[in-house]
């Protein structure tokens, strides 16, 4: 029995098609951190949810990835299911649901996300009781931060220990937290927290202000990346489409044409998870070719799609990364 047995089985496997594009890309990840470079990912969908942080937490705790891009749902829906995961329910038939029984389970405080069940209760008012006291504090204190941060305060506190229902090296967002590693969430608006933290900006009791903005994420982006880069480029691993990959890879080019650093290097590799189809218009089902024509990737960078689902291919890439 091989002591690697899934990067052995790819290696044997994982030979033609879409399984080929994913030995690739998971040999060029391999190859780029070897070369001394450096690793984004960006998170889209529910991964969070679906428990990436599984291999996630692991890849984060041995360098493996630098920074993360990620939606507001993915940044708080990890912390969810930290404190509350014997509280989800799952709904293996959800394609036979009605819309009666979907709003039955919003009746009983079941939020869905495919065939998994978020507790209202148990997840989102658990966590806004201890976050609002830190919001609120630096309110008072005329302090600022980004969403991510206020995240990290809230775990480093301790105060969500006692309800901790997973094994911990499994939250990624706590390996995240314990590196301090650098982090974007583009549109955390969106979001239950951000809608939460909306609510109390409307009723007066805090100040918009207190959150940092997505602009504020670019700049905070931007000072990385020409810190990071140096003249290799970073790697940008995206995990589905939507805000969370288009809001960081649009870097290179600002600096680039709007700032004039006419030597900031682009995209050094590229791989991208979706099963979206290639369209009109379609950002997510867009292939990596044309990002060259929006100076994001060049000519010779590493380029690579697996059109799969990622709840699949992620944990394989990231097994296959971390030699298991």
């Amino acid at each position: 029995m091989s002591d690697k047995p899934i990067t052995s089985f790819i290696e044997k496997h994982y030979l033609h098609f879409n399984a080929a594009a994913l030995h690739d890309a998971a040999k060029g990840y391999v190859a780029h951190l070897k070369s001394g470079k450096k690793m984004l990912v960006s998170l889209a969908g529910a991964m969070s949810t679906g428990e990436l942080g599984i291999s996630l937490a692991e890849m984060i705790r041995q360098d493996k990835v630098q920074f993360i891009s990620c939606t507001g749902a993915n940044l708080e829906e990890d912390l969810m299911n930290l404190v509350a995961h014997s509280h989800y329910k799952r709904v293996p038939n959800y394609r036979d649901l009605t819309p009666e029984q979907e709003r039955e389970l919003l009746d009983k405080g079941l939020n869905r996300v495919t065939d998994t069940c978020i507790p209202e209760e148990e997840a989102f008012r658990r966590l806004q009781e201890h976050i609002y006291k830190i919001w609120k504090d630096a309110d008072d204190n005329g302090e600022r931060y980004f969403p991510h941060e206020f995240m990290y305060k809230l775990l480093s506190s301790g105060v969500l220990k006692q309800y901790y229902e997973i094994d911990p090296k499994n939250s990624w967002m706590l390996a995240a937290m314990e590196k301090n590693l650098p982090m974007v969430v583009p549109g955390w608006e969106d979001s239950t927290m951000g809608n939460i933290f909306a609510s109390y900006c409307i009723k007066g009791e805090l100040k918009a202000s207190t959150m940092k903005s997505g602009i504020e994420y670019m700049m905070f982006l931007a000072d990385w990346y020409t810190q990071n880069a140096e003249d290799k480029g970073i790697g940008f691993f995206q995990i589905g489409g939507g805000i969370a990959g288009d809001f960081p890879i649009c870097v290179v080019p600002m600096l680039y044409q709007d700032l004039e650093m006419e030597d900031v290097p682009f995209w050094s590799y590229f791989c991208q998870i979706s099963d979206s189809t290639t369209s009109y218009g379609s950002y997510s089902g867009a292939v990596p070719n044309e990002k060259i024509t929006w100076g994001k990737l060049d000519i010779d960078t590493p380029k690579f799609i697996v059109e799969s689902d990622a709840t699949i291919v992620a944990p394989l890439i990231f097994g296959y990364v971390l030699g298991w």
